[in-house]
């Protein structure tokens, strides 16, 4: 996971709450994108040793919006795309599908580095806020974070902030003493706010590095509820606690939906960054350039299994070159093999 200040931040995956080891290369993409790929690659192979013609376009049209990339970046995509086929002279269309995906590369072209630390606020104690509607993997996701972290020697609090389903307090207990992090939690149904208060003031007390905030899921069109998770927020960025992730955590089966989640959840609690779960039972693995595209927000971790290590840092090469088709099958060759994947992908 790549983080910010320290530089070995905190990466982030866990399935099965006992296994913290190393992240496994980035071949993992390909195995996590298998069912995206196999859609775009069924709808891409008509185009396939073609000289580029109208046909050629609908297809490339309908093939990205069939993998959720969403109406207006594709349209977006394609002009790009037309604009460089007509400047480069492009006469073929598997070179055209080359020059999508480099295209691709590009579009996601960003830092996506995880903070550990506030820079403007020396000595705080770091926060990381997890936002989302129910049933997206919020508390596993934690749980991960904080056995990967844990692992990493940095010393871990969990807040317990999902004070209306008692299994989420008991789940984020059986991680927290699997991995050695402390967990506080309040009474059911208490004030969420109050929990991570206090959560941020014992690891303040106890010079931990930071603090995981769970929050309970809540659907983004209820305004009380998410004028309630802006109070948590507020309360989690007092002193002594500073909040430098809130990262929303998003169901990638959930398709363009998702994208409605992301608008209001970003305007209630400044979102940072994005985790995506389930983007291996998704065969609409292109939602990844909709959220980025439309949004602005970066997607920093996805899911792409229920192992141990199948929570992932968000790695754009990898990632296009999956879902394009760069293994062993598939006609696109890939922009680096796994093998010659970064450490930590």
């Amino acid at each position: 996971m790549a983080t910010q200040t320290p530089p070995d931040g905190a990466a982030e995956r866990a399935g099965g709450p006992a296994e913290t080891g190393p992240l496994r290369p980035a071949a993992t993409f390909a195995s996590g994108l298998a069912s995206s790929r196999r859609t775009l690659r069924d709808r891409l192979a008509s185009i396939r040793g073609r000289r580029p013609d109208g046909a050629t376009w609908e297809s490339l049209e309908e093939a990205l919006l069939g993998a959720d990339v969403g109406v207006a970046t594709t349209m977006a995509t394609l002009e790009r795309l037309r604009s460089t086929a007509d400047d480069q002279d492009i006469v073929d269309a598997d070179e055209l599908v080359h020059e999508l995906a480099d295209q691709m590369r590009a579009a996601l072209d960003a830092d996506r580095s995880l903070h550990v630390s506030a820079p403007d606020r020396k000595g705080a104690t770091p926060v990381w806020l997890f936002v989302g509607v129910n049933g997206v993997g919020k508390t596993t996701t934690i749980g991960k974070v904080g056995a990967r972290l844990s692992a990493e020697g940095q010393v871990v609090v969990m807040a317990a902030g999902d004070t209306f389903r008692a299994a989420a307090t008991s789940q984020l207990q059986t991680w927290a003493d699997r991995c050695g992090a402390d967990l506080i939690s309040g009474s059911a149904g208490a004030d969420p706010s109050s929990v991570v208060h206090d959560a941020v003031s014992a690891a303040a007390a106890r010079g931990a590095d930071v603090v995981l905030a769970d929050t309970a899921g809540r659907l983004q069109n209820r305004k009380n509820l998410m004028d309630e998770l802006a109070k948590v927020r507020r309360v989690a960025d007092r002193e002594p606690g500073a909040v430098v992730e809130t990262l929303l955590v998003i169901d990638a089966t959930t398709g363009q939906n998702g994208l409605s989640q992301a608008r209001a959840f970003a305007e209630a609690t400044d979102v940072t960054g994005v985790v995506l779960t389930k983007l291996d039972g998704s065969a609409k693995g292109g939602i990844v350039f909709a959220i980025e595209a439309e949004l602005g927000l970066r997607v920093k971790l996805v899911g792409l299994g229920e192992g141990a290590n199948d929570l992932v840092d968000f790695d754009p090469d990898s990632y296009v070159d999956a879902l394009l088709g760069a293994d062993p099958d598939a006609g696109v060759p890939a922009s680096h093999s796994p093998e010659q994947a970064r450490p930590g992908d």
